[in-house]
């Protein structure tokens, strides 16, 4: 699958001040600019590299590289910058590679990229979003306001905390429009429409949340298959495989091995239209479709199609499903393949309540590697999507909740709460409030 990397520029550089920029593959790769002698981020462990970064993919030592996009500023800030694009992001992701041998930034790519100079106000962030505005794409919708279960509850959210939250809200008098049921209202990954214990009637909920006032919005991930779930046992078919007729291997999460759903199967596109037609039926409108990558993952389809024409016929068949009113928002997603599918996306690593990510791996969830690779792609919003930053948490165990609180706020971005509502403080509820109703302060 992978072409040889054939030389594209050679730039002078001043070593003690020029900037490189690494576009990561997908929303969870560290993205972010580096000073020459920087050591950029990379995979601590093999299942990371599967499901943060580009699969199969290793990155020599002292090289930059970047997937699809890399820029360079030569002489550091207030200079020129050189961008080198995919020449067509949406069919082909190259890889981008810089090295520096002596004075010269030396860069090759293993595919077909446009290499250019870009002179233009804005630095690296300036030019990449003078590249963005050169897709010619609409503008995206702007966002709704959203609470979101995930941060407070995880895997073991309850209908009845949805419930406490909904009534929250109004007792707080917060300006939320979507409430979003995340992961745990389903029985496994893959078996959508198979309600989690906790969880008595999704119709019945998203009426709940209908009738308050706010719109209904659900989470998926729509190409992962827990190997433990009845689609795996009752369609083995519908799973993508390997050339030695292995199942592809998507990384493990949540203490299961993942395998993909294969969306060129007619049976698993009709079932993943089922599944997104009925969730909108039952009246949810918003949706997180979630670990995107997987769908972008190589491997032996029922259809002889490429991996990125794959993914984007699948996430085309998600759209189609919900209807253009609703909202769509990625995460876990191939950046580049993604362009033109989404309302907003992730653009980033999950936060956490904590600073400092796992094994100091900038994949991980922490508010370093959020806020990391949340501002190298602040080009990307109101271009491609809307930036989502990852949702505020504004509760008194948060660590450093200001800091993080003035990361989502200053992106103007997506907003959305992740806490138990009744736990915040003051300071909790005033902030979630401004930020939700995009007050300055």
């Amino acid at each position: 699958m992978h072409h040889p990397f054939t030389p594209v520029a050679s730039v002078p550089v001043d070593v003690h001040k020029a900037l490189v920029h690494e576009e990561g593959w997908q929303s969870w790769s560290p993205s972010g600019t580096y000073a020459l002698d920087a050591k950029p981020y990379r995979p601590t462990n093999a299942n990371w590299a599967t499901v943060c970064y580009r699969p199969g993919v290793t990155v020599p030592a002292g090289v930059f590289q970047g997937e699809g996009l890399l820029a360079l500023a030569p002489q550091g800030e207030g200079g020129p910058v050189v961008v080198c694009a995919a020449a067509d992001p949406l069919s082909s992701v190259p890889s981008v590679r810089l090295e520096v041998r002596g004075d010269r930034a030396e860069i090759s790519a293993d595919g077909k990229v446009d290499f250019y100079s870009y002179l233009g106000p804005g630095g690296i962030q300036g030019a990449l979003a003078d590249w963005a505005g050169s897709l010619g794409l609409a503008d995206p919708r702007p966002a709704p306001t959203v609470w979101c279960s995930w941060y407070e509850y995880f895997t073991a959210v309850t209908e009845d905390d949805i419930h406490e939250n909904l009534r929250a809200m109004d007792t707080l008098d917060l300006p939320i429009d979507v409430v979003q049921i995340d992961d745990g209202y389903q029985k496994a990954l893959g078996d959508w429409l198979t309600l989690s214990g906790r969880f008595r009637s999704r119709a019945a909920i998203a009426d709940a949340i209908r009738a308050r006032g706010r719109r209904a919005g659900i989470w998926t991930a729509p190409f992962l298959v827990d190997p433990a779930s009845d689609l795996a046992a009752e369609h083995p078919d519908w799973l993508v495989r390997d050339p030695d007729g292995g199942l592809t291997h998507a990384g493990r999460n949540w203490g299961h091995d993942l395998n993909v759903l294969d969306t060129t199967h007619p049976g698993a596109a009709a079932y993943l239209t089922d599944v997104f037609r009925t969730l909108r039926a039952e009246g949810y409108d918003y949706f997180k479709a979630d670990f995107l990558y997987a769908g972008a993952l190589d491997g032996v389809r029922h259809s002889p199609v490429d991996a990125l024409t794959a993914y984007r016929e699948g996430i085309a068949l998600i759209r189609e499903a919900i209807g253009a009113e609703s909202y769509l928002l990625g995460c876990g997603a191939p950046i580049l393949p993604s362009i033109g599918l989404f309302d907003a996306m992730r653009v980033s690593p999950d936060t956490a309540p904590h600073r400092r990510p796992e094994a100091d791996d900038y994949s991980q969830p922490g508010q370093d590697p959020a806020e990391f690779t949340g501002v190298g792609r602040q080009w990307q919003h109101g271009r491609l999507w809307i930036n989502d930053p990852d949702c505020l948490m504004a509760r008194p165990a948060v660590e450093t909740r200001e800091q993080w609180a003035a990361h989502v706020e200053a992106t103007g971005g997506l907003m959305a709460s992740s806490d138990r509502l009744l736990s915040l403080d003051q300071w909790g509820v005033e902030t979630t409030r401004r930020l939700l109703s995009g007050v300055e302060g």
